[in-house]
């Protein structure tokens, strides 16, 4: 008989159940570009419009593993968003500035 994700999660240690739930909030976090515009009801399309391309090209921009961050600034701008990215340190986390790409 399947048993449910509670009911396992209940027999685990805290260490191991603590471990788990932060794992699920780091993948949570995790999104990929085409899922972000999906949720802004944003087509393709209207993405090619705003930044004055293809459809295409947009289309390739979000199955790309590695982009210039220029390129991810722009996308990330014509949904309506702003890019932060942050180096996280052991003692600090330093927020990068991006505005000048």
């Amino acid at each position: 008989m399947a048993k449910s994700f509670s009911t396992l999660k209940n027999k685990m240690s805290l260490t191991a159940q603590k471990a788990v739930e932060e794992k699920t909030s780091h993948l949570l976090k995790e999104v990929l570009l085409h899922e972000i515009r999906e949720q802004l009801n944003i087509t393709q399309e209207d993405m090619a419009t705003k930044l004055n391309t293809k459809q295409a090209n947009v289309s390739r921009t979000e199955r790309r593993r590695d982009m210039k961050l220029s390129t991810l600034k722009r996308y990330i701008e014509a949904m309506g968003g702003e890019l932060d990215i942050v180096a996280k340190f052991a003692s600090n986390e330093v927020h990068l500035n991006v505005k000048e790409l």
